[in-house]
């Protein structure tokens, strides 16, 4: 049977370019601060480029009298935080480049800003309450020149540039602070060794690794450190990549044990088969996590390496994870959100959050990764 397209609610008229006065409140997750505008508006406006205390003008930028929240930008800063600087780029501001969301803000106020919203997102949807610093990590100029990857695009009259925040309109960009100036683009072409730790591993040029030149070794160290790897411990590695974690935590188990790797990218797989090669007991599996784990691999393991995408774990993972009675799991998260939804699922099943280390891989964004190790209640770390 055919049916009518719903009618598109109307959401009356809208708000955009007008301006307002207004204290900024917390920051929040995604790069911009609460502010709520008092009645008649009555809003929260999600705004960017502005600091918790500050009071600004604000413009909005998306919304209408129909809309729950609404989206905005400082246009001026009438009482400036302490941690306010002078953007280093020229090219971030409001209506310029969305690639970075705090180069108005110092580095330890970034840290301490993206802190806050761990802590927050613990608080909130796993019922945590806990101290989170962001870790400093070698391979940056104070914030800048860290990016090894670069994708550019490219306005209409052919000039190299970066997007707009939630836009497609391409802003020219004819040098971005945060990238190094040996930047490449991520484009197909020949397999590439990435060195970690004095290991080389194969890598497809346009496929996954870490864009912060001292993220691989830190994140496989924290690994390694927090799991603490005994011979003969059987091992999971989800989300598996090239086998950055297996190939390490393979080396710390010992020749012939047990240690399997799921990866969903068929390059990224077999570049894991042959960065494994040298472990007699490494087991490399392409496929979707959820659907491996459903149909193989059901018996115990002793650790677990979670390095979900952005969405996170999910709870079919999770179950399937507990499943298998490991006595740790080291989870690899690189959205907050998505690593405190899991972490709470996790709680359903007895394994507790051991410990939280953050770390700021991306400086000048709001994006910051987090390393959690989960221990069964009553486990034993040895």
């Amino acid at each position: 049977m055919n049916r009518r397209p719903r009618p598109r609610k109307e959401r009356g008229d809208s708000r955009v370019g007008q301006r307002f006065e207004a204290v900024v409140g917390p920051v929040a997750h995604g790069g911009h601060c609460i502010v709520r505008l008092p009645a008649p508006e009555s809003r929260v406006v999600f705004t960017r480029h502005v600091l918790p205390g500050e009071r600004v003008i604000l413009e909005i930028t998306e919304g209408t009298d129909g809309d729950r929240f609404w989206r905005g930008d400082a246009v001026s800063v009438l009482d400036p935080s302490p941690d306010r600087v002078a953007a280093p780029c020229p090219f971030s501001g409001p209506g310029l480049c969305g690639g970075c969301d705090f180069q108005h803000v110092t580095v330890s106020g970034q840290r301490a800003l993206k802190a806050a919203v761990v802590s927050e997102q613990l608080s909130r949807l796993a019922g945590l309450e806990l101290d989170v610093e962001v870790e400093e990590v070698p391979g940056d100029e104070e914030g800048l020149r860290w990016r090894t990857r670069m994708q550019w695009a490219t306005t209409a009259d052919g000039l190299r540039g970066l997007r707009a925040h939630r836009s497609r309109r391409v802003v020219p960009v004819d040098d971005c602070l945060i990238a190094q100036v040996s930047a490449r683009e991520p484009t197909p072409g020949p397999v590439i060794a990435e060195n970690v730790l004095g290991v080389d591993f194969l890598v497809e040029p346009d496929g996954f690794w870490q864009v912060h030149p001292g993220a691989p070794s830190v994140l496989v160290s924290t690994v390694l450190s927090l799991l603490s790897p005994q011979p003969g411990e059987r091992v999971l590695d989800l989300y598996a990549g090239v086998g950055l974690f297996a190939r390490f935590i393979a080396d710390a188990v010992g020749t012939g044990a047990r240690v399997v790797a799921i990866e969903g990218d068929r390059p990224a797989s077999q570049h894991a088969v042959e960065n494994l090669s040298t472990h007699e007991g490494a087991v490399v599996e392409c496929g979707s996590v959820d659907r491996v784990l459903a149909a193989a691999y059901d018996e115990i393991f002793d650790l677990v390496v979670l390095d979900p995408p952005r969405e996170g774990a999910k709870r079919a993972v999770v179950e399937q994870v507990v499943a298998r009675a490991p006595r740790a799991v080291a989870y690899v998260a690189c959205d907050p959100a998505a690593l405190a939804r899991d972490v709470a699922i996790f709680a359903e099943h007895g394994y507790r959050l051991e410990t939280l280390r953050a770390f700021d891989l991306f400086p000048m964004t709001h994006h910051v990764e987090c390393v959690a190790l989960l221990t069964k209640s009553g486990s034993d770390l040895r």
